[in-house]
């Protein structure tokens, strides 16, 4: 296990947690509707549906929407979502893998392809990026739940593969098998996380310069305001220094 790796993915870029919140409470809503539809609407007997819950109020979504989104599965009411994936390129040579849940497949991935054509990209074939990574589960801590030597030992006590933590919190991983496990074990511990879901960990990853950068997180932004688009992972990592040129 190695406490201190330098990856960062998408997700937890500088300003992802500045995204309109209606469009962030609609995902959320999305992905909570779809697992208590695929099982029990019993969070605690569902695990996916328990990660999306919480969240779901990690981000301060209230508790009326949330039960709103499980009622609705509940009743068999609204759209019927399937989970869509699309593989790629972005600016540099970035791979990019694009999870989506939605209602209409021709109009979603119409959609992303133009993102990603107008922002210095292409799709690509299933398969043809995500061999690069490691299908694994990713448990989130913001930083407050602990320091890093306690949040790395409480994670390899769980049965964790992997820890980076950083001062934008702590991320763990685990086997594909391990995810609700682990997490169940590590709420006495650390409380509740902020998410807890199946990931793509990047096997290596590409050093993007500051123009590369610029056009990839406009690509990613355009991607983050599609309703169906519900997670972005690349194996991208851009320095400080080009962060601060770009902040």
């Amino acid at each position: 296990m190695a406490g201190h790796s330098k990856f960062k993915n998408i997700m937890h870029r500088k300003g992802a947690q500045d995204k309109k919140r209606s469009a962030a409470f609609s995902k959320l809503s999305r992905e909570i509707t779809v697992a208590a539809k695929m099982g029990t609407p019993d969070p605690d007997m569902n695990p996916r549906l328990r990660a999306a819950v919480n969240a779901a109020k990690a981000a301060s979504m209230p508790k009326d929407n949330i039960a709103r989104a499980i009622d609705k599965a509940s009743r068999g009411d609204g759209e019927n979502y399937e989970e869509v994936r699309y593989e790629g390129f972005g600016p540099g040579g970035v791979s990019l893998i694009i999870e989506a849940l939605t209602d209409n497949r021709n109009r979603t991935a119409t959609n992303v392809r133009t993102a990603v054509s107008k922002n210095g990209g292409n799709l690509g074939a299933g398969g043809s990026v995500s061999h690069g990574f490691d299908r694994m589960g990713l448990i989130n801590y913001p930083a407050s739940a602990g320091d890093a030597e306690k949040v790395f030992e409480a994670a390899l006590e769980a049965g964790a593969e992997d820890v980076t933590s950083s001062e934008d919190g702590h991320e763990i991983w685990t086997a594909q098998g391990d995810l609700h496990e682990v997490a169940k074990a590590l709420e006495p511990v650390l409380g509740e996380a902020e998410g807890a879901k199946l990931a793509w960990r990047p096997q290596t990853m590409v050093s993007v310069d500051e123009a590369a950068a610029a056009t990839l997180f406009k690509l990613i932004d355009t991607l983050d305001d599609d309703d169906d688009v519900q997670t972005v992972w690349g194996n991208y990592e851009v320095s400080d220094e080009v962060m601060e040129k770009l902040a």
